[in-house]
């Protein structure tokens, strides 16, 4: 089994060109690749299959050639990673599997059909620089507001005998063809004390398929943009990541909410670097670089 090694802003996946679905793909299988001790490891899977060959995609054939099968490193599925999307084009494009399209190239995922753009070039009020790709997520959808119980990363104390202090924290829900919550973190709590290797408390009937949770602090103003914050994120299905697309789109639109803009550009600043949205009505474009870093053939267990 051959596969390519590729990351935008960090959020990092395991490629594996399966064109006509032949490749058994099952969860256990993409546990193992993106174990990062035993396997390849990444954030996720991304198989590159042709739309009319997914029973996720056929509906969608018409419309685009690629579906982006998309499985988190705990060997689930998800409706869409933004990150992945502009993964996945790079490597349709370098592969010679599709060509840039004008207005975009056209991506199935489980949340629908969407555009991506290879730089340098200019769509709606996106410019996208040499080796960026920016994608077309569609208008994120606020729809209620919910909380999120996360610890605190412990202070060095040698008296203290009781578990890592919690904090309850207020968020606002978002779609973007996944689910998300953003929490506004309050004066007080810094997103360097959160301790995300576990993974933060739900509401589980607002959130029945699980849930993004995005933590968010305001940064100093970059040049070019309306509003830069600053992001981390615990995936579901992958914990936290050092980038996540569609959480980025879903923190822009909630700060632009929260400025009392009904749209523009932000920058959000996450581990792994710099990703831009930028909103309006209609449509939420995320920029930013993806690249393919490996390749190789993977060796079957004995």
């Amino acid at each position: 089994m051959h596969f390519t090694k590729g990351h935008g802003t960090g959020n990092d996946f395991v490629i594996l060109a399966d064109p006509d679905g032949e490749l058994p793909l099952t969860p256990t299988l993409v546990a193992a690749l993106c174990d990062r001790r035993r396997g390849i490891g990444a954030d996720g899977v991304l198989r590159v299959i042709r739309a009319a060959k997914h029973p996720a995609g056929a509906a969608y054939a018409g419309d685009a050639e690629w579906f982006m099968d998309y499985w988190n490193s705990d060997g689930s599925v998800a409706e869409m990673c933004g990150n992945g999307v502009r993964v996945f084009t790079r490597y349709l494009i370098e592969r010679g599997l599709a060509e840039p399209a004008e207005g975009g190239l056209p991506i199935a995922t489980r949340a629908g059909v969407v555009r991506a753009v290879v730089g340098p070039a200019a769509v709606g009020h996106v410019v996208v620089a040499d080796r960026e790709i920016s994608v077309d997520l569609g208008a994120p959808r606020l729809y209620g507001n919910s909380t999120a119980v996360t610890a605190l990363a412990p202070r060095p104390d040698p008296d203290r005998l009781d578990g890592p202090e919690r904090v309850t924290l207020s968020g606002t829900a978002v779609d973007c063809g996944n689910p998300h919550l953003v929490c506004v973190l309050p004066a007080g709590v810094e997103l360097s004390a959160l301790d995300l290797t576990r993974a933060p408390g739900f509401d589980p009937d607002f959130f029945p398929a699980g849930v993004n949770v995005e933590f968010v602090t305001p940064a100093e103003p970059v040049a070019g943009t309306d509003l830069h914050v600053l992001m981390r994120v615990y995936e579901r299905g992958s914990a936290e990541t050092l980038s996540c697309g569609s959480g980025a789109v879903a923190v822009a639109a909630v700060a632009l909410r929260d400025a009392g803009l009904s749209g523009g550009v932000v920058a959000v600043d996450v581990p792994g670097g710099r990703l831009t949205i930028t909103v309006d009505p209609e449509s939420a474009w995320l920029a930013g670089p993806a690249l393919l870093v490996a390749e190789g053939t993977l060796i079957p267990p004995p």
